[in-house]
């Protein structure tokens, strides 16, 4: 299973998303510190809303296969910024939370995950466990294999690690070609 790190606001739903992914009741907890368990990593909200704080993201990231930004559908802004995924080396996605809520405005936060560059995006509820499986789904395929070989060639030309290993074999060949 990957490892997910988890990013968002506080009360966007962090913690109890990973009581459900970890199968556990939901109960209030507020994180106070970043917590690192066997298949996620819940931060802090406060490491999202304070600019001091990304570096503390950044660092964190590199423990995780696949990083996540969460964002509560019901939010009026974001505290992302266009193409963030730009720190790190490991695929980031989408969580929007809180889709059940009467104040909910999916589209708009989608529209925020895709300017800040997630590259697939769930929407899901800690409440009914709607899209939970889906996302469950994702994360259960191991991260692809990759020998030190081929990682240094593809960070020497800019190729994002997480592609499969026939993606990066159309790569190269096109780049042969070029």
């Amino acid at each position: 299973m990957k490892k997910l790190f988890l990013m968002g606001r506080s009360e966007a739903g962090k913690t109890s998303l990973t009581q459900i992914l970890n199968g556990e009741e939901l109960h209030y907890h507020k994180t106070q510190y970043t917590n690192t368990g066997a298949d996620i990593i819940d931060s802090p909200g406060e490491y999202s809303e304070t600019k001091r704080c990304g570096l503390g993201l950044a660092c964190f990231s590199f423990e995780a296969d696949v990083l996540a930004l969460l964002i509560a559908a019901d939010e009026p802004f974001s505290v992302f910024e266009a193409n963030c995924q730009c720190f790190t080396n490991r695929p980031l996605i989408g969580i929007i939370t809180k889709i059940d809520s009467p104040f909910a405005n999916v589209p708009m936060v989608r529209s925020w995950m895709v300017n800040s560059g997630c590259e697939r995006i769930f929407e899901v509820s800690n409440l009914t466990r709607a899209g939970i499986a889906e996302l469950l789904d994702y994360l259960k395929d191991d991260p692809v294999p990759l020998t030190m070989e081929e990682a240094k060639e593809r960070q020497r030309r800019g190729i994002p690690e997480w592609h499969a290993p026939a993606e990066w074999e159309r790569e190269k060949n096109a780049l042969r070609r070029a």
